[in-house]
């Protein structure tokens, strides 16, 4: 992997990381944002994105796409296929994407953390951790959109500074 150039996915030539992934079938690449957290964090963790067959996606993919309007690619779960439309969120995420397949650019196909591989195709901790993460979005969904603004503006209306 040391051999590999990294690439950052938040490069604003999306037709550049196709090229990449075209001619070695793989892009190593450190990541940007918040959106994937926890099971990948900015500036610490390394993906391996690989070429996808538009045939081949499944539910629970991670897929690298372009947005309209945006400068950069982000990396999102598909969570529905309907036609040739993938529904995507990002695991710390709340809001559905709708994504035309042919906007996709690439697959998760794992990453590195601290040193460690995690396939996603055999890694049995990345298959627990999609499981929770899909079986836990409605509570932690309440919890961020509706119960904490609650309990904050309770808790400073009760501790007024001074």
């Amino acid at each position: 992997m040391a051999s590999r150039k990294m690439t950052e996915l938040s490069i604003k030539n999306t037709e550049l990381i196709k090229s990449k992934i075209e001619e070695d079938g793989l892009v190593y690449s450190l990541i940007k944002g918040v959106s994937m957290q926890p099971m990948l964090k900015q500036g610490r963790d390394i993906v391996v994105i690989e070429a996808v067959s538009l045939d081949d996606i499944k539910i629970n993919d991670c897929l690298l796409y372009k947005r309209e309007n945006y400068d950069f690619l982000p990396l999102h779960r598909v969570l529905k296929i309907k036609g040739e439309t993938l529904i995507i969120r990002g695991d710390n995420t709340y809001t559905l994407e709708y994504v035309p397949k042919d906007y996709v650019v690439g697959r998760l196909k794992a990453f590195y953390r601290k040193g460690k591989y995690y396939d996603c195709e055999k890694s049995f901790k990345y298959k627990i951790y999609v499981f929770y993460n899909r079986a836990t979005y409605l509570p932690r969904c309440f919890w961020k959109k509706g119960l904490r603004p609650i309990l904050s503006k309770v808790y400073h209306s009760v501790f007024k500074r001074k």
